[in-house]
């Protein structure tokens, strides 16, 4: 970023934690190596290991203690669980830095919420290829719009890239996750979520 021959431009994507976790649930065998790996990046930073409060991120109840194995569908939440906490974190570092500005980041960096980029796709795109100094053309928005916007919607397939009504993936997560997943992710990622407003 503080090279001048790049002219290098950042765009941070947040998405609503809850929606986020929603999604890695779903997807939950596909991502356990990678949340594995996100959680041994924060073990390598605390040279004491994890907190007792930070092991029971997302295990359901009982298992922390209790004497019996994990069942393998408990071990992967508290493996996902414990990875989007760690990724909070890092949004919340990165949403702090930002807040504070230096003066070789505030016109190289810009962040968009996911939730935002569904509601108004043209606009979005807009104030993004402005943000890098790019034209907008016409097919662009077209096409933008035409993938969040499309018929169908497959909540079970979160990953999969196809024109869909992305507007219902917003809101999905209310209806499948419990009350206590929604307050144990509210809990792990708040401070991150108030400054993006969720």
């Amino acid at each position: 970023l503080r090279e001048p021959g790049l002219n290098l431009r950042v765009v941070q994507l947040f998405r609503d934690p809850r929606a986020v976790h929603n999604s890695r649930l779903k997807a939950r065998q596909a991502l356990l190596r990678e949340s594995i790996q996100v959680l041994r990046s924060r073990h390598r930073a605390e040279p004491r290991g994890p907190s007792r409060q930070q092991q029971q991120f997302l295990l359901p109840p009982g298992l922390l203690g209790g004497g019996r194995a994990p069942q393998p569908q408990h071990r992967a939440e508290f493996f996902l669980g414990g990875a989007l906490e760690v990724i909070c974190q890092a949004w919340l570092r990165d949403l702090l830095l930002a807040r504070r500005a230096p003066a070789w980041l505030s016109h190289r960096y810009t962040q968009l919420r996911y939730e935002d980029l569904v509601r108004e796709p043209r606009a979005q795109l807009r104030r993004l290829l402005r943000f890098a100094g790019l034209p907008v053309p016409p097919a662009l928005e077209s096409f933008v719009h035409n993938m969040t916007r499309g018929a169908a919607y497959s909540s079970d397939r979160p990953f999969l890239i196809s024109a869909r009504d992305a507007r219902e993936a917003i809101h999905a997560w209310r209806e499948r996750l419990s009350r206590q997943q929604v307050r144990q992710v509210e809990a792990a990622c708040g401070e991150a979520m108030s400054l993006l407003s969720y």
